[in-house]
């Protein structure tokens, strides 16, 4: 994209789309929108300066949080044009390993026994950040706005109309569509008066890179433990790399507790808690925490305005479901305003048309995502009988194992093309 492109004030505030919010899901979902089509114009609000092109060549670290990358979802990135570069930086996920401790059996999940290159891919989210804007400033319709600050968000006649401030200016954007994809604390789907409704799991995600003494073979690993899940996606670019991305959480009150033990004591935990199926774990980066809430907005559309991604659900991360829900939300907004015809891309019986497709989708995927969580974590009758037999009704029941094969690869659902 040439420069004109991208600015912190908008030349021509007028725009069909604009996308509140530039993270992976918001870029996704502007580069969704510019191949659906060409000659819409959209415009990407973001209150943190993007990635610049000329960046240093991007290296992994210790400090990088990764995403699973489903194979429903990297089907949708090839068509729109960017999964050949982030695939330089991705760990195809051969097996998934899927255990609890303290109960017999597991469930395993093999790429071979499905048919496909690999069940998913672990890619680091800086890169995945840096690929998708680099991209969006090659699309001749696509404007980027940073850093800048969405102060409000009106519905109007025919469409909406942000108040953009940037360099200490406010200028008037109006939009056909407005999307609110700002994140799970979202301030404003607040100020539009949209409630959520939230369930606090009481537990804390941890997050570090692990290294390890051996090559982790493709295998991703979900742990559950009376404590909480665990994952462990691998890293490294190809099934040799010695590194995992470790979501450990932990009850809340014990989590600060687990921060501050040392390195060695923390790998020393790590491994009385996992095991030895990695072999020796050897290192550990930066630790970094969150709170684990169930998060649903109680409305995603109205005429002119779509809640997207976090800000629309946020879910528990052990499954791996979040990011891959939100892109096939965005694929679903995106090919369901490409029928518009006519009629103006707010307008609410296209919105119904895109919900009405994809709320099963999200139900689903919501329910399986909370209820594992659930499941494997309580320790009271009749969860804990139920979650010592779960694993080998799985093996013992085909049917059950296609279906968490094919939700673990994000295409249990409704499938979107664009």
């Amino acid at each position: 994209m040439s420069q004109q492109h991208e600015q912190a004030v908008p030349d021509s505030p007028e725009t069909d789309i604009a996308i509140i919010g530039g993270g992976m899901v918001g870029a996704a979902l502007a580069a969704l929108f510019a191949c659906a089509n060409p000659r819409w114009s959209i415009t990407l609000i973001e209150a943190f300066p993007l990635p610049a092109d000329d960046a240093p060549v991007y290296q992994p670290s210790y400090d990088d949080r990764s995403t699973a990358i489903a194979h429903g979802s990297v089907a949708l990135l090839s068509q729109v044009g960017v999964w050949e570069q982030l695939s330089q930086h991705a760990t195809p996920i051969e097996q998934v390993h899927v255990s609890d401790k303290g109960h017999i059996g597991g469930a395993v999940i093999d790429r071979h026994k499905v048919g496909v290159d690999a069940l998913g891919y672990v890619v680091p989210n800086a890169w995945i950040g840096r690929v998708l804007i680099s991209h969006l400033r090659a699309q001749g319709n696509v404007t980027l706005v940073s850093p800048a600050q969405v102060k409000q968000l009106t519905p109007v006649a025919g469409g909406a109309l942000l108040q953009v401030e940037a360099e200490g200016r406010v200028s008037d954007v109006p939009a056909q569509l407005a999307v609110i994809a700002d994140g799970a604390q979202s301030r404003l789907r607040a100020s539009l008066g949209i409630d959520v409704d939230e369930q606090d799991y009481r537990q804390t995600a941890i997050i570090a890179n692990i290294g390890l003494e051996q090559p982790h073979q493709g295998i991703a690993y979900e742990r559950f433990t009376d404590e909480g899940p665990m994952a462990m996606l691998p890293l490294g670019g190809s099934v040799q790399g010695r590194s995992c991305a470790l979501v450990w959480t932990q009850p809340s009150d014990q989590a600060e507790a687990v921060l501050a033990l040392s390195d060695e004591e923390f790998l020393s935990r790590l491994q009385q808690r996992f095991g030895f199926r990695l072999g020796p774990l050897i290192s550990v980066g930066k630790r970094d925490s969150y709170p684990l809430t169930l998060s649903i907005a109680k409305e995603q559309i109205r005429s002119s305005v779509v809640v997207m991604g976090n800000a629309a659900h946020f879910l528990h991360p052990v499954a791996g479901q979040g990011f891959n829900l939100a892109v096939r939300d965005c694929a679903a907004l995106a090919a369901t305003l490409a029928q518009a015809g006519d009629r103006p891309l707010g307008s609410l019986s296209l919105l119904q048309a895109y919900w009405s497709q994809q709320a099963l989708d999200q139900q689903a995927t919501i329910h399986f995502s909370d209820q594992l969580t659930k499941l494997f974590t309580s320790s009271k009758l009749p969860q804990a009988a139920l979650r010592g037999l779960g694993f080998v009704g799985l093996e013992c029941l085909p049917p059950a194992k296609q279906w968490l094969t094919l939700q673990t690869m994000g295409k249990a659902n409704r499938q979107v093309v664009l």
